[in-house]
């Protein structure tokens, strides 16, 4: 599970004195995955992401990596971005990262920063022989996945277009694709693959 924000835990610390019973295990990040893992009566490796706006690409990517070693069979990935409380945007409005119209413009010469929203998605992740053996219905299939840090820049949420161009090379190398075969491209809302020098890069095919 990735978790990079976490709004409701803020709220209720408003009013410590009005914490329920059971916050400590309602509400804490570290508890978010075991809470999935102890309700299904799962086994395998279960842990939070935090890797700011890539947590939950880069959970996907940990998991296919499980997966393909074979320590487990299959995997849950999920994330989940809700707006409760005013500090977050005030910290990236802070930082001149927001649009002042709340709206992302990517690779527009108009750009001037992104806007947040709101949303949840939670996956299946399985190999391909495996989902077809039990009939599954087969949204995608993942043919490679990278992750590299853009290391020392002008500054930390300055971005490096030549870390981003490395890991999207050695991730369609690895996966042995040739460029001339993505017939779609599809980016940070920022226009980037990175946030705080984390990079991402997913290859997909569809089904």
């Amino acid at each position: 599970m990735a978790c990079f924000s976490s709004d409701s835990l803020r709220l209720r610390a408003h009013d410590p004195e009005a914490f329920p019973l059971y916050e400590g295990t309602g509400n804490s990040q570290t508890l978010l995955s075991a809470r999935i893992s102890w309700f299904f009566d799962l086994k395998g490796p279960s842990f939070i992401l935090d890797t700011a706006c890539s947590s939950s690409l880069v959970a996907l990517h940990l998991a296919c990596q499980s997966i393909r070693s074979g320590e487990t069979s299959q995997a849950i990935v999920g994330g989940v971005n809700l707006m409760f409380t005013p500090e977050m945007p005030m910290l990236l409005s802070s930082l001149h990262f927001l649009s002042p119209d709340g709206r992302s413009k990517a690779f527009d010469a108009s750009a001037d920063g992104y806007g947040r929203g709101e949303g949840a998605a939670v996956i299946i992740v399985k190999s391909l022989d495996a989902a077809l053996r039990d009939g599954n219905v087969i949204r995608a299939v993942i043919r490679g996945s990278g992750v590299n840090q853009d290391g020392r820049t002008p500054g930390i949420t300055v971005p490096s277009a030549e870390s981003q161009e490395q890991l999207i090379r050695s991730t369609y190398a690895e996966a042995g694709l040739d460029f001339r075969n993505t017939q779609y491209f599809e980016a940070h809302g920022t226009g980037q693959l990175q946030f705080c020098g984390l990079n991402f890069a997913l290859i997909l095919s569809s089904c």
